[in-house]
């Protein structure tokens, strides 16, 4: 059975490579995307991307995707550290989550070390660079086999549309 999982990046993620590359690494959001690839194909796994800078895209992503996917790795960005909607709708659609952030959010300034999505999320990986992605990808796939996940909430088949398809290739 494939293992469908959406990926999901929050504000200002799609300016990764140029914001802050001390902090962040000089790769870009495709970079760190296409390393999850290989890691999805081994396991027999689907992924689909989106990034948006609008809690409300993500929110509405997150409720689509309880009858498509198996899952979701989400950087929810600066959102991490407030979003109680965002936190909601994860809490809400009962999909196993893992939060991952490419810096290490323990040893960052005050205000960003606290994540308000951790408590819906079966793991937090942070401060690893791309590896978060990857191995939050790993941590997932691991979850969904190991609580048949896949067996009890199958997706639906979807057709995206033109412009869906256009925000998921993000």
């Amino acid at each position: 059975m494939t293992i469908h999982v959406l990926v999901l990046d929050g504000p200002n993620l799609n300016l990764l490579g140029i914001r802050e590359p001390t902090l962040y690494g000089h790769e870009t959001l495709a970079q760190v995307h296409a390393k999850m690839r290989p890691v999805a194909q081994a396991r027999g796994a689907k992924l689909r991307f989106l990034q948006s800078n609008h809690e409300g895209a993500l929110i509405d992503a997150i409720h689509a995707a309880r009858t498509r996917v198996h899952g979701l790795v989400i950087n929810p960005g600066a959102l991490t550290h407030y979003s109680y909607a965002l936190r909601d709708a994860i809490a809400a659609v009962s999909l196993p989550a893992v939060e991952v952030h490419l810096s290490d959010i323990k040893k960052r300034e005050p205000f960003r070390r606290h994540s308000v999505i951790k408590d819906v999320c079966v793991a937090q990986i942070s401060g690893l660079g791309a590896a978060s992605y990857t191995m939050g990808l790993s941590h997932l796939l691991d979850y969904v086999a190991s609580h048949d996940v896949a067996t009890s909430a199958p997706p639906t088949a979807h057709k995206p549309t033109p412009k869906r398809r256009a925000q998921e290739k993000r």
